[in-house]
């Protein structure tokens, strides 16, 4: 009886977990099935799962547009967002380090601080942002996109909790062998947060490559834009060609989609070892 309730529970388990499988990957689907419609049967009213005929046409006028250049905007999204991702590995590794590790006065007001700064909202700082960028002479420029969101907070939150969640033992092992701070935190420390890095790197690559508001804001020319931003004035001058626009979407999404992909399994294992410890 009890293996039965056992094996009842366990198909409604799979059940459950199918049907919001489903609910996720079904508007990438259709997105995905868009795409290869022709023009009149993407603008259709009645929904159509299997497109007949299929063509890559939409793709193939839209990577061939000269007035729409998505091969450049893909580019530069892909340069910003490694860039970004690079920057802010940089960047909140050490200062992670630092507060989860080294004794000093004011630690936990730092961190306090530091945490709170989350609470703001990001368009609260596109101004002082734009301006200091500005200054800079970035405007119009990919450094634009990858520097003023570098050196965010929940960098340092994330690699903080997933360091102090590591034995102190190795980094004392460490120092017992000679080894000084800088070195312990680059031999020791850093390998054994590879799962938190890789995580990190992931997702400030998407925040980047996602992001839409910043990137208008600062890139002026259309060679300049990101794909993003560059899809949203696209969009705006072909509002009913939906095979286009889905065409355009699936270009964005395939590089995040093989990202997850690759990385999938030091997300996961970074994720559940940074939430072991406060």
């Amino acid at each position: 009886m009890r293996t039965e309730l056992r094996g009842l529970r366990r198909s409604l388990l799979h059940l459950v977990l199918a049907v919001i499988a489903a609910l996720y990957v079904s508007p990438l689907v259709y997105m995905a099935v868009t795409s290869v419609k022709t023009r009149e049967a993407a603008g259709s009213t009645t929904p159509q799962w299997i497109p007949h005929p299929a063509t890559v046409g939409a793709y193939g006028e839209i990577l061939g547009s000269t007035d729409f250049p998505a091969v450049t905007w893909f580019l530069n999204s892909l340069a910003a967002a490694t860039g970004h991702a690079v920057l802010v590995l940089v960047t909140a590794a050490p200062a992670a380090y630092a507060l989860a590790r080294l004794d000093f006065r004011g630690r936990g007001v730092m961190f306090t601080v530091i945490v709170a700064t989350l609470f703001v909202p990001p368009v609260v700082l596109l101004v002082p942002n734009f301006l200091i960028v500005n200054e800079l002479a970035w405007v119009d420029s990919l450094p634009a996109v990858v520097v003023p969101a570098a050196a965010g907070a929940f960098g340092v939150f994330f690699l903080r909790q997933f360091f102090t969640a590591l034995p102190g033992e190795l980094e004392e092992a460490a120092e017992l062998d000679g080894c000084n701070r800088w070195q312990t935190f680059t031999r020791v420390v850093l390998p054994l947060a590879k799962p938190a890095l890789v995580t990190l790197f992931v997702l400030s690559f998407l925040s980047n490559w996602n992001d839409f508001l910043w990137p208008l804001f600062v890139l002026l020319s259309p060679e300049s834009l990101t794909l993003p931003a560059g899809l949203g004035n696209f969009q705006s001058a072909n509002n009913i060609r939906y095979d286009l626009l889905m065409a355009g979407a699936m270009i964005a999404s395939v590089p995040v989609l093989l990202l997850y992909l690759v990385a999938q399994r030091w997300i996961i294992e970074g994720i559940s070892r940074s939430g072991l410890k406060g």
